[in-house]
């Protein structure tokens, strides 16, 4: 009996490996939780040609949203673990979802990491008449009116909101929150000098800062941003320790075959080694990581690492997702 239990699961064993040998062989879907033409979206859809070709099956981008990404996140996380439905993600969706919002899945445990993709800085932006010349004087300035600078953010528990509220604490500093539907109408009413101040996604304002219609007062990073090199970092400017980054990544569904994991892994790599590819990133104002954080390993680690830091930030503060 044990000898025929033996069998049965060597044949059992030899049949998920040979499946697993022979992944991919239908198109693999990436879910984008945000619409078409977005940032994420656009990512996907740089990798999406490479890695069909690495993979030898089409890569197709599906958006499915709503809910501030969690929809489509739920999506995957509810998908069959064979390698045909991953997740495009980032800070927001794998990170400060978890902590602003109720979700039917778990932002770490119902996932599997497949690679850490680009960074961008977070960066203080602000309407080009705001008088402070320097961060040191924007943080003067606004404790000397505590409540009266208003800062726009991308909806409540977005990135502009967390960061903002981080920056306060910090700083011991206090403005008011004028919630957008998205960054195109908020960095409108910034060129237009209806709002104070904006702490985003570098990549979303640069070519405002470069056209002189807003100024930067300083990048919420440990070194200065490639793109906007004499912008200097809150650390030069005084201000040690405030640091956040957007970044994005992508995963499978939780129970996904580690050798599954590791084809995708390769492909990915692989895509973010083209030339072709690093420039399209670059135009996004995008950072693709070194390869040695394009790991698995990396990624669930850096993951881990963000939630340990930003959720006591924002449950202390009360954020969450409307």
């Amino acid at each position: 009996m044990k000898k025929l239990l033996a069998i049965a699961f060597a044949i059992l064993f030899s049949g998920a490996h040979a499946l697993a040998q022979a992944y991919p062989s239908r198109p693999i879907t990436v879910i984008v939780p945000f619409p078409a033409g977005g940032p994420t979206d656009t990512l996907a859809r740089i990798l999406a040609d490479p890695m069909s070709g690495s993979l030898g099956q089409s890569v197709i981008i599906e958006n499915v949203t709503g809910a501030a990404g969690s929809i489509g996140v739920a999506r995957v996380a509810r998908a069959v673990p064979d390698g045909y439905t991953l997740s495009i993600g980032h800070w927001n969706t794998h990170v400060v979802n978890g902590a602003t919002m109720s979700l039917p899945y778990d932002v770490l445990a119902d996932f599997e990491p497949i690679a850490l993709l680009a960074d961008t800085p977070i960066w203080m932006v602000a309407r080009k008449t705001l008088p402070p010349k320097d961060l040191g004087e924007l943080i003067a300035w606004l404790k000397q009116s505590p409540g009266k600078a208003t800062a726009g953010t991308v909806g409540v528990g977005a990135a502009s909101d967390v960061t903002g509220t981080y920056f306060q604490n910090v700083t011991a500093t206090r403005f008011q929150f004028v919630p957008y539907r998205g960054s195109a109408p908020l960095n409108q009413d910034l060129v237009a000098g209806h709002i104070d101040l904006n702490l985003g996604m570098a990549a979303a304002s640069y070519t405002l800062v470069r056209s002189g219609q807003i100024k930067a007062y300083a990048m919420m990073a440990k070194t200065r941003w490639w793109a906007a090199p004499d912008v200097p970092t809150m650390e030069e400017t005084g201000v040690p320790g405030l640091y956040a980054s957007f970044w994005h990544a992508l995963w499978a569904p939780k129970g996904t075959p580690r050798e599954i994991i590791l084809k995708l892994n390769s492909a990915v790599r692989s895509a973010l080694a083209d030339p072709a590819v690093r420039q399209r990133f670059a135009d996004q104002g995008q950072e693709i990581v070194p390869p040695e954080r394009q790991t698995p390993q990396a990624l669930g680690a850096h993951q881990k690492a963000e939630i340990e830091k930003w959720w006591p930030i924002i449950k202390a503060a009360g954020i969450k997702a409307m």
